[in-house]
């Protein structure tokens, strides 16, 4: 009854509701204030932006819309549109892709390489009056705001444009840094949302005013995320179904215009079902506003679902690559190109996103070959525990075209050696490969291609074996022997005396370039190891080291080098003396084409042109009937210098060898911690009864390699050596035994030649004496070339 006093009953109903709904009554309560301040953020918006962008200022009622209009048109409206994060490439020599790094799977595309199909698709799902309304679409804004008055949230009213903006200033805050930016640019609940919105539409606005809306659409398509690691529309298409974007159909593009929206649950790889459904209601949609006829939509809506996933090769890094350890070496010398950033950091982050595009010097079919043969002769995982490694190097150019090992690429390890060590670039003792330094440094002291070093006759023994002791007298200075004896030993009996130094270097005889190299200076001969751009691996620190001081790292190659270091060491000599350092790229351009300016080290003539030819001259011989690497001379004929390389035990064995357009070393031996004698093993259906030898794998895979990449290239003859070089002046030596040190100097150089005196307590004379010279005496030499006077003190 109306105006009548509630009742006791309900009085008590009153009560006990306030008990029972306590919690319910305070989050109404809650709910009306935040609908309130949603309805005042809202309207403050709509007060802003309708009277800001939809109608003048002027004439509209309240002093705060037209405050609020003043204080829109203040607020800075500008985008940051970074560059986009985008996949680099890197290219083998024919074009095709070695790997394609990156953060993320990007390639960025002019809207000339998008169809119109895609354009239309994504317009139409996303935003079917995009080419009618500005930044703002106002019945969109209105449905928004009516749906946002009744709920907590804030309903998108966005428009392509809106959305490209909150999609770039996310990626802006957290390229920055700045992860609290990144959250609100896209926050969707409370205060953050609402100033997120009215920052974005000023963005919008600013942004319509200075793009055309192809030109937004192409970068919200180059920007959106796809699904399954792909983002921008290039990619995208790539990755599900194998072929570029302008080729799309439309079926295909209505595919992914529907998954930008959900790509985590709408995505064909992951997600037929809803994919095509998605699909589906973009067609619809096409086919309602009259971008496809119904026919061509129903016919695209009946379709199945048509993949052809397809990953980027190498895609991320090297582990996915063919050629992983050549991308890994890419990878570090990329890092050390000044013009790509300040720092290795920096750089590494440019190869991951900043679309690169990478011409390396890789000849798949070097490599091919290399990798075939070297595992054919050396498996992968034999029983017998031996490794090998091989590269091959255009002399003249340093352009690394091959490199190979028989290791399986694995960075999941923790041991250093069985994750993604690279054998090509590390340290091992190069053996007798080592001769070559000893060589090119005589004929750098003037030596003649036809002369002789004298071989000492055996005076001790060692294991059971004859060896010649040489000692600090014979090896004094710096890189002397130092206290005590210096054992060495060949191979097989060698007489004493005279011996040229092709069959010296044919026959490897140990005790001959101990010789050859007191007579030289070792320090010298250490000196022309870094002329021609080899160094030691130091452990300690993992960088490189001048080659240890002592006579066995300098004249037997006990210190170790790198078979990258080795091949172009042979490639220089090849080469006529000119010094290319390694390099495995031979241009880098931007994402816009333009070229990077590349820190490479000029080449640079180190030895004269008949100091190397005098040397290859001599390495030739390596394949005569009685060389170490007889039966690794190459077919039809080639001409081609080289040299064996066996370390104690058989631990290291090599062979580096070269034409005048490749050179490749070949190293088999211990890669892990293994230290036993590689001894009386089988290897790749090979048996070793005795110890393993430069010339028993590692030459016979460098042959094999050699003479199918040579296939088809021109026979590229040596040059000779001219006459000087090859016999001098044709001057013998005159013979000073028993001659005063002074009367011995002086006849050798009216003879022509430059004397240096050395000290030696031997020689059948008396003190003061002459006793030999170094080349011996009767040996023709030139005129003008070094000489070594032996006096007993």
């Amino acid at each position: 009854m109306r105006g009548k006093s509630p009742g006791p009953d309900a009085s008590a109903k009153k009560q006990a509701w306030k008990k029972s709904d306590g919690g319910r009554q305070r989050s109404a309560m809650g709910s009306v204030l935040s609908l309130l301040g949603a309805f005042v953020a809202t309207s403050m918006a709509l007060g802003l932006l309708f009277a800001g962008l939809l109608i003048p200022a002027t004439g509209l009622a309240g002093a705060s819309v037209k405050g609020g209009v003043k204080e829109f048109d203040d607020m800075s409206g500008t985008l940051t549109e970074n560059a986009l994060s985008q996949q680099s490439k890197i290219l083998a020599k024919d074009g095709s892709v070695i790997a394609a790094p990156y953060d993320e799977n990007r390639i960025v595309v002019p809207s000339s390489a998008i169809p119109k199909v895609m354009k239309d698709a994504q317009v139409a799902i996303e935003d079917e009056r995009f080419y009618e309304h500005g930044a703002l679409d106002q019945r969109g804004l209105a449905r928004a705001v009516a749906s946002n008055l009744v709920s907590s949230s804030t309903q998108g009213a966005s428009t392509l444009t809106q959305q490209y903006v909150k999609v770039a200033a996310q990626r802006a805050a957290i390229e920055s840094g700045d992860k609290e930016e990144a959250k609100k640019a896209v926050a969707q609940h409370g205060t953050d949302a609402y100033v997120r919105k009215i920052k974005q539409l000023k963005m919008a606005v600013e942004l319509e005013k200075t793009h055309t809306k192809d030109q937004i659409l192409t970068s919200y398509l180059n920007l959106v995320f796809f699904g399954d690691g792909a983002y921008g529309i290039e990619a995208a298409s790539q990755h599900y179904f194998g072929h570029p974007a302008k080729d799309l159909t439309l079926p295909e593009a209505a595919t992914l215009a529907g998954v930008v929206n959900l790509p985590g649950s709408t995505d064909p790889v992951h997600n037929p079902k809803a994919a095509v459904k998605r699909r589906d209601i973009v067609l619809q949609k096409m086919i309602d506003q009259g971008k496809v006829s119904e026919a061509e939509g129903k016919a695209a809506i009946a379709s199945p679902l048509k993949t052809n996933v397809t990953n980027v090769a190498g895609g991320g890094g090297c582990q996915g690559s063919k050629y992983p350890y050549f991308c890994d070496y890419v990878t570090d010398w990329v890092a050390d190109q000044p013009a790509l950033g300040a720092n290795r950091k920096e750089r590494l982050a440019k190869l991951k996103t900043g679309g690169l595009t990478i011409q390396t010097s890789l000849d798949p079919q070097k490599m091919s070959a290399l990798d075939s043969n070297l595992k054919k002769r050396v498996p992968t995982g034999n029983g017998a525990d031996v490794q090998a490694a091989g590269v091959i190097i255009e002399p003249g150019t340093g352009l690394v075209q091959a490199m190979a090992q028989n290791a399986k690429y694995d960075v999941a390890g923790s041991n250093h050696f069985s994750t993604s060590v690279d054998w090509v670039r590390s340290g091992f003792p190069i053996g007798s490969t080592a001769k070559i330094f000893a060589i090119v440094e005589a004929m750098r002291q003037g030596r003649a291609v036809d002369s002789t070093v004298n071989v000492p006759a055996m005076n001790g023994t060692k294991d059971g074996r004859p060896v010649y002791n040489f000692t600090s007298k014979t090896f004094p200075g710096q890189c002397g022997q130092g206290a005590g004896n210096w054992s060495v030993g060949n191979d097989h009996p060698v007489p004493s005396g005279p011996m040229s130094l092709s069959k010296a270097t044919a026959e490897s005889v140990n005790t001959a370039f101990g010789a050859l190299v007191a007579s030289l200076g070792p320090c010298k001969v250490r000196d022309t190891f870094k002329l021609m751009g080899v160094q030691a691996r130091d452990l300690k620190t993992g960088g490189w080291r001048d080659i240890r001081r002592d006579p066995s790292s300098i004249v037997l190659g006990s210190d170790s080098s790198s078979p990258m270091m080795m091949a172009n060491a042979f490639a220089t000599v090849a080469a006529d003396g000119k010094y290319c350092a390694p390099r495995p790229v031979v241009s880098i351009k931007r994402a816009n084409g333009k070229p990077v300016a590349l820190k490479v080290e000029a080449c640079k003539q180190v030895i004269s042109q008949q100091e190397a030819r005098g040397t290859a001259k001599i390495f030739t011989h390596v394949f005569d009937s009685d060389g170490t690497a007889s039966d690794a001379k190459l077919a039809d004929g080639r001409e081609a210098f080289g040299k064996t390389g066996t370390v104690d035990g058989s631990l290291h064995t090599w062979f580096v060898g070269s034409t005048k357009q490749l050179s490749t070393a070949v190293w088999v031996g211990r890669g892990f911690d293994n230290k036993n004698p590689i001894k009386n093993v089988s290897i790749g259906g090979k048996h070793i009864g005795t110890f393993l030898y430069g010339g028993d794998i590692a030459a016979p895979v460098w042959k094999e390699t050699m003479d199918t990449i040579s296939k088809g290239m021109p026979k590229a003859k040596l040059a000779e050596p001219d006459e000087a070089t090859k016999q001098g002046d044709e001057v013998s030596v005159p013979d000073v035994k028993g001659k005063s040190e002074a009367d011995a100097k002086s006849t050798l150089e009216k003879a022509g030649f430059l004397v240096t005196v050395s000290k030696q307590n031997s020689g059948d004379v008396s003190g003061g004496q002459a006793f030999k010279t170094d080349p011996a005496a009767g040996q023709k030499l030139g005129k003008g070339k070094k000489i070594t006077l032996y006096v007993k003190p």
